[in-house]
């Protein structure tokens, strides 16, 4: 699996098709979640467990790609939802990110290969 992240707007999406479109794919068939503080606020009724994030990164770090948004950047978030999904979206990054066979980080444009 290889994980794409950086802030919003960096231009991860651009880096992850630019890098599909290298080794002959179409990114829509290769990804399979674009922004995790998205998902995890969508399910802000949710409470995640340890068990449950490694799980779930388990099954979303089968696919060939992962573009996913990274947090935590800025100030903290006043709205307890928010927050929650920020957290949520970090450790889950951080699981996703021992599991992949690459890891790029994306600011300004720019793709950075970290793993």
């Amino acid at each position: 699996m290889v994980l794409f992240t950086g802030p919003l707007y960096s231009g991860k999406h651009d880096a992850a098709k630019a890098y599909a479109e290298a080794r002959g794919k179409n990114l829509d068939e290769l990804t399979v979640l674009e922004d995790a503080q998205a998902f995890f606020f969508e399910h802000s009724d949710e409470t995640f467990s340890q068990v449950q994030l490694e799980t779930l990164a388990e099954e979303y770090g089968k696919a060939d790609l992962v573009l996913i948004t990274e947090v935590g950047s800025g100030l903290v978030p006043v709205d307890p939802k928010d927050r929650a999904a920020r957290e949520y979206a970090g450790r889950f990054t951080n699981l996703l990110a021992e599991q992949a066979e690459e890891v790029y980080r994306v600011f300004c444009g720019i793709p950075k290969r970290l793993k």
